[in-house]
């Protein structure tokens, strides 16, 4: 392998993308990054094929694109906002606990609300399948819809926490991650992000380690 006409031996090299790499007779370009938001419809699957031929996210879209991968996920009942890339690293800070990334929910229950009795059990946490769910917040519309905004992402967590507390989900929408909100797109339309939306997702992640990170709490 050469880099820039030089001989690399060092496998552990950092390449960029002005950096002009060959291997052998062939020149290696590196694969442009693509930032993907779309408004998953309800019914489709989050994964790249089924064995049970069930709709996927990705029939949605071009089928002659770099291979994508969706940043979190939504279960197939569930609608709204989704970010597709190939960009492993933003992919890795919007999605990993430890960056505690909020994402927004609009919930539609089956019967109304108790305010007063439920908020604090939802903020406190409860338990459910994969460990101890809890909501960063929790906003009422009327008196079947809520807003939720988590920092977790344990699998199906919104639909279990309140069944934990005797409701049924009838509808759940994701109307944000981060600063990117679900706006101007119908359901199973997409959008390239802006690159000046792609710098305020990135600007959300903290860039400090773990240890003794401060996340800037936002109000609804």
């Amino acid at each position: 392998m050469t880099v820039n006409g030089q001989l690399c031996q060092n496998l552990s090299t950092d390449v960029g993308e002005a950096d002009f790499v060959k291997v052998g007779s062939r020149r290696i370009v590196p694969e442009k990054h693509l930032y993907i938001v779309l408004h998953k419809p309800r019914g489709y699957l989050c994964t790249a094929s089924d064995t049970h031929d069930r709709r996927t996210i990705f029939e949605l879209l071009p089928g002659k694109w770099p291979r994508l991968f969706h940043v979190g996920r939504l279960d197939r009942e569930s609608e709204g906002l989704l970010i597709l890339t190939n960009d492993g690293e933003l992919g890795l800070k919007l999605t990993h606990p430890r960056y505690k990334i909020e994402k927004e929910y609009e919930v539609l229950l089956d019967r109304p609300f108790d305010v007063v009795a439920d908020t604090p059990r939802l903020l406190r946490g409860v338990s459910i399948e994969g460990g101890r769910a809890k909501a960063e917040r929790v906003r009422q519309l009327s008196p079947l819809v809520l807003r939720i905004v988590l920092r977790q992402g344990l699998k199906r967590q919104i639909r279990e926490m309140l069944y934990k507390l005797g409701y049924e989900v009838e509808r759940l929408i994701r109307i944000r991650i981060g600063p990117l909100r679900l706006t101007g797109l119908r359901a199973g339309e997409w959008r390239a992000l802006t690159a000046a939306e792609v710098q305020a997702l990135a600007a959300e992640t903290p860039q400090t380690s773990p240890e003794g990170r401060k996340v800037r709490a936002k109000m609804l």
